[in-house]
């Protein structure tokens, strides 16, 4: 069965059937994981060992009621485990789901096992600075950066737009979730820069919250500005289907990328986060 990607035409939004998926494993699209899908496929091999010297690795995200989100965030840590073997990586939430991030932390912690939290988020902002901060003040915790920027992610980007057909005369938004913190504007600046330079053509931002202007306001001028015949595209640069990206697909696009989550390509960003962090 053909995956789809989500579309806006004319207002309304269609599953229009999406081109082959790259191949390669690093390249999973983005309908690789269900809502149901499970939290580690089942091969009748037997696990890794786990490595006791290592800290463990907590993938800590927002988390959302969205049962898509919530399997396209499993899938990025899923892969993190296939992609090192033995390593224990645990999730985490900071809001909506459980288990607490505090209290992943504190388990690990009374197991004797050094922890480095890695936050599942594209930029800095409130839950990196607080949330994130406060669980890891303890001896023998840490945490990385976010995600984001990272060459990686752009990749990521690139690929979605291609997957929805980008064309000369298009106009393309980025949008960001956003935050009131000016870091996290200055990352999101330094992703739409590294994207529009292989484009050549500019690349505006919208954002969800926090940060102005809004999607649909940076929508509305890039339509203002599209030349006869061309569309507005909306990149999304979301980790994973949920609030945010469905206020995307009401912003009056004429196309909304899905979010970069599942990929594989994600998991190297967090093992990459990772190692920054313990060996830092």
């Amino acid at each position: 069965m053909p995956r789809s990607v989500a579309c806006r035409h004319n207002g309304a939004v269609s599953d229009a059937p999406a081109p082959p998926r790259p191949d390669g494993p690093q390249h999973r699209g983005p309908d690789a994981a269900g809502p149901d899908a499970p939290a580690a496929a089942t091969t009748g091999e037997i696990p890794a060992p786990a490595d006791a010297t290592a800290p463990v690795l907590v993938g800590c995200s927002h988390g959302t009621d969205n049962l898509r989100g919530r399997a396209a965030i499993r899938s990025v840590l899923d892969d993190v485990r296939a992609a090192r073997p033995g390593l224990d990586v645990r999730e985490a939430f900071v809001d909506v789901q459980r288990p607490e991030l505090d209290d992943v932390v504190e388990e690990a912690a009374a197991e004797g096992r050094g922890v480095v939290v890695v936050p599942l988020l594209l930029s800095v902002g409130f839950h990196v600075k607080v949330d994130v901060a406060r669980a890891v003040e303890r001896p023998g915790a840490a945490a990385s950066a976010p995600l984001g920027p990272d060459a990686r992610l752009v990749a990521i980007l690139l690929d979605r737009l291609s997957g929805v057909g980008l064309r000369r005369g298009d106009a393309v938004v980025l949008a960001a979730a956003g935050s009131t913190d000016p870091a996290a504007a200055r990352a999101v600046e330094a992703v739409t820069a590294a994207l529009a330079d292989p484009l050549e053509q500019p690349v505006t931002i919208g954002y969800g919250a926090g940060a102005g202007p809004s999607v649909p306001e940076a929508v509305a001028a890039a339509r203002a500005d599209v030349p006869a015949g061309g569309r507005v595209v909306v990149a999304s640069y979301l980790l994973a289907p949920g609030y945010f990206h469905d206020r995307v697909l009401e912003a009056g696009a004429d196309v909304v990328t899905a979010p970069l989550a599942p990929d594989e390509r994600l998991a190297e960003v967090v093992l990459a986060r990772y190692d920054e962090a313990r060996l830092g």
